[in-house]
């Protein structure tokens, strides 16, 4: 039986998504619980792999097990032998020909900046901070060059292993409610440290050290040191996977002031 499950966590616990030699990962913690629940060793496949510090709202794995549970049994059980950071929100038997990583047709992103003097308090870790003003209007201006197909080279890390560098973003909005600034971000899929890349050379263009039209510049250069600004992890959030309708798959609605829709 294949099982898909949604699974929330704040990444700042963790060195992130994929097990690793050294460090804390949230695979190996899902792993551990759904395997007390099977009685057997589970391995998880995810949507997508998170760095460390990044968060998720709404990563979806799968998993396949010979044990017979009711959902609730992977979530209720699963959740008991769960650190605090990680939950389980859902379970769902799904047909074999399901696959977390390759099903899906899409992947959101939402990455969240404070814009004040001060550093954040209550929600740090949860919350990039900047404290220069960030013009919006210009963030928004520069964003329109990057929507659509192109070749990504210059927004995704040195160190991404990914055969093509082309992906299709589709869509990139950016807003402000307070001293909060949304960017939201869709595409087919996306390259290592990408929406990082974009959010640091979208500030930049926003604190007005560039001009609007440097976003397609670096774009076009198709040379990763032509942007060099990687935005800090603290603000970044995984937050929803898209899969063709027949697959059936539970959705969630996000409350939360932090990141609800305005």
């Amino acid at each position: 039986m294949r099982i898909a499950a949604g699974v929330e966590y704040n990444g700042a616990a963790f060195n992130g998504w994929q097990i690793q030699d050294q460090g804390r990962s949230v695979q190996e913690c899902v792993e551990s619980a759904l395997g007390r629940i099977a009685d057997h060793p589970v391995r998880v496949a995810c949507a997508g792999r998170t760095d460390a510090g990044v968060h998720a709202l709404q990563q979806v794995v799968h998993f396949d097990t010979t044990a017979e549970r009711e959902p609730h049994a992977w979530v209720l059980g699963g959740n008991v032998h769960l650190p605090p950071e990680v939950r389980i929100l859902w379970a769902a038997a799904v047909d074999e020909s399901f696959h977390a990583r390759f099903s899906a047709t899409g992947r959101c992103y939402r990455y969240l900046i404070l814009n004040r003097t001060a550093a954040p308090a209550v929600y740090h870790r949860l919350l990039t901070w900047e404290c220069r003003p960030l013009d919006v209007d210009r963030m928004r201006a520069a964003a329109g060059d990057l929507l659509g197909e192109h070749d990504f080279t210059s927004y995704r890390a040195v160190a991404c292993q990914a055969r093509s560098p082309v992906r299709e973003l589709r869509r990139l909005e950016i807003r402000r409610q307070g001293d909060l600034v949304f960017l939201e971000v869709s595409a087919n899929a996306f390259l290592y440290h990408m929406v990082r890349n974009i959010a640091g050379v979208l500030m930049t263009i926003g604190m007005g050290k560039e001009e609007t039209g440097w976003a397609r510049q670096v774009l076009e250069a198709r040379d990763r040191t032509a942007g060099g600004v990687t935005a800090p992890a603290d603000g970044l959030y995984l937050a929803g996977i898209d899969y063709p309708a027949g697959f059936d798959l539970p959705q969630r609605q996000i409350e939360h002031w932090l990141l609800c829709q305005v």
